[in-house]
């Protein structure tokens, strides 16, 4: 052995109600203090016993973020470090064979310059795969289930629950707790709302309860796999009052994408909308001529009603900090990268006394990482931004939908918008002009932005009529009451008894 050697010679799972990965081996050198599984959007750490030159480490994989219940990391690898040692990481352990821990995840080990830890959702051998997919699939499509009067919950794609459907579920629950509600979700990673059954995008159950619940609330796509039924209602929340242009509007649009808008608003039965503007759009971008409900959006109620300091004391952030929410939009080009204001050199030249908050488009989720830097936050993956709302003293951002929620607060605005012409006139495109109706002031670098933040006083009075103007327009009906308005029309209806 060489002078420092870290050696990994066993490597053990247990299931159970805790799920261990207990990982042991030799050392030669300094011991470091834990070791880790280090993935995108969460690590999992413990500490290292050491004795004599044997080292063990016993790897929790259920773990509590944000405050919430303990569950698994999300899908994806996790790579071995030994923080603070530097020499190699060496495995001559036996690899154990692929395996499945219910209800937590499917794992399959690997070795690289390190060990690597591949977690993918907790589907049994009769559900994992394409060709149980497909078989899955076909059964669904020829099934004429009993309807179950039951909503089956999506957001984004399963990958949290949040936004409209959230909030509509938070107000089912309230009103009807008899109602049975599923949630989708890509894998256990994602929690669930008290009282709602959790289920694993593709399992049997999945496909099950798609086909026979009466009611489905979507913010987004159902995609290919979905085919409607008579019995169902589905109700398209979407996720935002839109600036950059979507759908059948976009430039350029070609025919296979335009083919498959077409499709996807044919099975919709109502949609959401926040205001006039969005009605509109949403008629020209989808040529949907269903029924639009303009009730306001329901995830903006918390926003009315909501506990601010709650969720402050969750996020661990002091009372006397001043909290800058960043929420920039994700790029069509560039769907990994976020931090467009380089977050960590920005809150050192601010200094202590802000916390600056770094989250995400929900398409950035799985393709990022997260920022870690004193007097920051990467938020990308807390479950639910209308809750980051409530805490931040400022937003800023550049062309995502969060500023016509965020005005509900009444709370200051700052643009950063250094690519603005290149977004605007070739990436995406928008509907108005922005720089003409902005309720904040728009930075192009981050000194111009540096200056605003230290001027947040000041901008309410600077910036009131643009802001007025801007909450007549767009939020006309966020006054809290929103969810239950929309519960009421869908219980008249009949999408639920």
């Amino acid at each position: 052995m060489s002078s420092t050697a870290f050696v990994v010679d066993s490597i053990a799972v247990s299931d159970g109600d805790q799920p261990t990965l207990r990982l042991a081996g030799t050392l030669t050198g300094a011991a470091p203090q834990e070791i880790e599984l280090i993935g995108a959007r969460q690590r999992l750490a413990a500490p290292v016993e050491v004795i004599g030159e044997r080292w063990s480490a016993s790897l929790p994989l259920l773990g509590s973020r944000w405050g919430g219940p303990p569950l698994p990391p999300p899908s994806g690898r996790y790579r071995l470090d030994a923080a603070s040692f530097t020499g190699a990481i060496t495995v001559r352990a036996v690899l154990p064979d692929p395996l499945l821990i219910p209800d937590v995840a499917a794992l399959e080990f690997a070795v690289t310059d390190t060990l690597e830890l591949k977690l993918t959702p907790p589907l049994y051998e009769t559900e994992r795969g394409p060709a149980q997919q497909s078989r899955l699939e076909a059964a669904y499509r020829a099934a004429q289930p009993e309807p179950m009067n039951a909503v089956f919950f999506e957001s984004f794609y399963g990958q949290n629950a949040s936004c409209n459907p959230l909030a509509i579920d938070r107000e089912l629950r309230r009103q009807r707790p008899d109602v049975m509600r599923y949630w989708s979700v890509a894998d256990a990673s994602v929690a669930v709302p008290e009282g709602a059954v959790r289920l694993i995008e593709g399992s049997e159950q999945w496909w099950r309860v798609r086909a026979s619940a009466r009611l489905l609330v979507v913010n987004d796509w159902l995609r290919n796999r979905y085919r409607k039924r008579e019995h169902q209602t589905v109700l398209q929340t979407w996720h935002g009052t839109p600036l950059k242009r979507i759908a059948l509007s976009r430039r350029g649009i070609r025919p296979r994408p335009a083919l498959a808008s077409l499709r996807e608003r044919s099975r919709w039965n109502i949609m959401l909308s926040q205001n006039p503007h969005s009605t509109r759009t949403f008629r020209r971008a989808y040529a949907y001529f269903g029924p639009i409900w303009q009730d306001g959006y329901p995830r903006n109620d918390i926003l009315v009603t909501g506990d601010a300091a709650a969720i402050r004391r969750r996020l661990g952030i002091a009372d006397d900090v001043t909290v800058l929410l960043y929420a920039p939009t994700w790029r069509d080009d560039r769907p990994d990268e976020i931090d467009h204001l380089q977050t960590a050199r920005f809150a050192q030249t601010l200094g202590d006394g802000y916390v600056t908050l770094i989250r995400g488009h929900a398409r950035t989720l799985r393709p990022g990482t997260d920022v870690r830097a004193p007097n920051v936050i990467d938020v990308t993956s807390y479950p639910d931004i209308s809750e980051l709302f409530l805490v931040a003293d400022a937003l800023i951002t550049d062309y995502s939908s969060v500023m016509f929620d965020y005005t509900v607060t009444g709370k200051p605005v700052l643009f950063f918008t250094p690519d603005l012409a290149d977004y605007r006139d070739r990436l995406r495109g928008f509907y108005f002009d922005l720089l003409e109706v902005a309720p904040g002031p728009v930075a192009n670098t981050s000194d111009e932005l540096l200056t605003l933040v230290r001027e947040l006083d000041s901008l309410g009075d600077r910036f009131a009529p643009r802001y007025r103007a801007w909450q007549q327009r767009f939020n006309p009906n966020d006054d809290g009451q929103a969810a239950a308005r929309v519960l009421a029309k869908l219980l008249e209806r009949g999408a639920i008894s």
